[in-house]
């Protein structure tokens, strides 16, 4: 199966950093004659033209760039991802990840530091002698992203308001970096239902407590629902990728996420329990028979705001214990770390395979250097950033 989707604009590989660079609208169309709109938006009136067919995207530039649904982002003298301890001004953007096309994001960030020198041999990307990877964002205390080559590993917490707001400021990054159709990824762990720990759960959806496959945000008084989406071509490549020699099982299925670890999982072993075993088990036999094999804390987010921004993403999670036989994670550390590099090992070979079909890989290049456009900025950043309050 090629990994290629010619019908989705998630999947035409531009080379962000070395045509970004070209011309100064980032925005422009190629043509030189069409004049820029007055309203302080950079999409040239001729793009207007355009027959339906080939009408601009509202998560896209023509030229595949990722595109804000915020008019007021191009208003602001200068956007502080501050969370990432970034900035639009501060920091050259455009030079540090243009160049990015997978976002890989995982819970811890020791895990996702491990994914980082994972993936560096895998594409073979080699740093300049005397150095080594850096934590880009380690002025945020919040979160940690390296960044290997092509590939961006970014911690993003625990649950859906962790997650969320870590997505926010990274699309935002992919626009402020004119970063073409880039491919998000969660790797992760779960609780399994009715599948044994140590396998790989590919989600083909992802759903609530109440198996809707929808986000609810309040918002302005007013509860939001955006669609929580995953991307089923990408889903089925990665499990064309899943080997018969590995000695686990790779599956996919519905993947239910809930805004709590204990109660809202079901859990006998919270410090609250209101209901019996009889009604857990219940419970847990429905939403399997619903089609759910896993439980987690992260994909609802991940699938809405993804699907809201245009970005092709998938969700592959390993299980630490079937939840219809227990509730504790009971299996050794070593164990849980070999079962934790699974999910990565199939998000590499997907990515070494897109590589190579594009003729990229071995890259050399810096392991996330810093490239500041304006040292007061910079300074400004990342003090904000370093305050917690």
């Amino acid at each position: 199966m090629g990994v290629q989707d010619s019908g989705s604009s998630a999947d035409n590989d531009v080379d962000a950093a070395s045509s970004a660079v070209d011309h100064q609208e980032p925005r422009a169309a190629s043509a030189g004659s069409c004049q820029q709109q007055q309203n302080g938006r950079d999409r040239p009136q001729c793009e207007q033209k355009q027959d339906k067919e080939e009408a601009p995207s509202l998560t896209r530039y023509p030229d595949g760039s990722v595109r804000l649904r915020n008019p007021h982002i191009q208003l602001m003298d200068q956007d502080i991802l501050y969370h990432l301890a970034l900035g639009s001004e501060s920091h050259d953007l455009v030079s540090m990840f243009g160049d990015v096309k997978f976002v890989c994001l995982g819970g811890t960030p020791k895990r996702m530091e491990q994914f980082a020198f994972s993936i560096m041999d895998e594409i073979g990307h080699k740093l300049p002698a005397g150095t080594t990877l850096l934590d880009i964002s380690r002025y945020s205390y919040r979160y940690s992203m390296y960044k290997v080559g092509p590939v961006l590993a970014i911690s993003h917490g625990m649950g859906i308001p962790s997650v969320g707001i870590l997505l926010h400021e990274v699309i935002k990054l992919m626009y402020h970096a004119r970063v073409r159709d880039p491919i998000f990824f969660r790797i992760g762990t779960c609780g399994g239902i009715g599948i044994e720990g140590g396998t790989v759960v590919i989600s083909e959806d992802a759903v609530d407590g109440l198996l809707r496959p929808t986000l609810e945000l309040p918002v302005l008084g007013k509860l939001l629902q955006r669609p929580a989406k995953l991307d089923k071509k990408l889903a089925r490549e990665l499990k064309s990728l899943a080997s018969a020699e590995d000695p686990y099982d790779t599956v996919t299925g519905r993947t239910m996420c809930t805004y709590d670890f204990y109660e809202g999982q079901g859990r006998l072993d919270g410090a609250f329990c209101d209901y019996t075993e009889a009604d857990k088990m219940h419970y847990m036999t429905q939403i399997h028979k619903a089609g759910v094999v896993n439980i987690e804390m992260e994909s609802l987010s991940f699938a809405a705001l993804t699907h809201h921004a245009g970005i092709k993403a998938a969700v592959v999670c390993v299980t630490l214990m079937d939840r219809l036989k227990n509730d504790q994670v009971l299996a050794p550390k070593e164990v849980l770390d070999e079962w934790q590099s699974r999910p990565q090992i199939l998000v590499s070979r997907y990515i070494k395979r897109y590589l190579s079909m594009k003729g990229r890989l071995s890259l050399d290049g810096p392991g996330g250097s810093m490239c500041v456009k304006s040292p007061r900025r910079f300074k400004l950043v990342q003090q904000e950033s370093e305050t917690y309050d």
